[in-house]
């Protein structure tokens, strides 16, 4: 990889120090560099994670991303035992709420999900070895990620699958490429650009993570 690709290959930046990221970097640097593509495998991040997805149908993600810590506030930090247990007064409070995306069908989603996510628990034992089994083979991913593997790959067999079986087991707003971005903010695969000093750090990350079983 030489400095004139990665100055020039579609979806990368140069930042001021010299080093190479996914374009988008720019608009949301912490949670490029830091978070993304991080493999994670506790049961309410991944539940976070997933319900936030949901919100972000039909949104850009940074918006999401900037009320994340007032969707924790609303939703009790996502934590799916309590947020199973709600009912319609606290759908009138998430409604109320100017601080959350105030979408009725989004907000009773996370409610089924969290009922759906214990009973999925008790299925698999956790929800992380379940997510986790979806995880595709080394050899079906590619070996370059480029812009234009992204552009044309906004989902995967993978998260078709995981979609599918979600929607069996009664979850919503689960579809395909909502769940292809949860696999890829998870750490489920690997979709730093190639060049993006994040990639060799994922790859790092991912082989020293203990995927968690059923």
């Amino acid at each position: 990889m030489t400095k004139q690709n990665t100055e020039t290959a579609p979806g990368l930046m140069t930042a001021e120090d010299g080093v190479v990221y996914c374009a988008w970097h720019a608009a949301m640097p912490e949670y490029h560099g830091s978070e993304w593509g991080r493999p994670v495998a506790d049961d309410v991040r991944l539940f976070e994670k997933i319900c936030l997805e949901g919100f972000q149908s039909g949104m850009a993600w940074i918006t999401i991303l900037r009320k994340r810590e007032n969707f924790r506030a609303a939703f009790d930090g996502f934590d799916f035992h309590r947020v199973a247990r709600y009912g319609d007064d606290d759908i009138a409070r998430l409604m109320a709420d100017a601080g959350i995306v105030r979408n009725r069908a989004k907000i009773v989603s996370v409610i089924n999900n969290a009922q759906r996510a214990i009973e999925l628990i008790e299925e698999a034992g956790s929800l992380a070895a379940w997510f986790w089994q979806f995880e595709p083979a080394a050899k079906d991913r590619p070996k370059v990620v480029t812009l234009d593997f992204w552009q044309a790959h906004p989902t995967s067999e993978a998260s078709i699958a995981l979609s599918r079986a979600l929607k069996q087991r009664g979850w919503s707003y689960v579809g395909p490429t909502t769940i292809y971005a949860f696999m890829q903010a998870m750490g489920l695969v690997n979709d730093h650009l190639t060049g993006c000093i994040c990639r060799e750090r994922i790859e790092t990350a991912r082989k020293a993570f203990k995927r968690p079983v059923q």
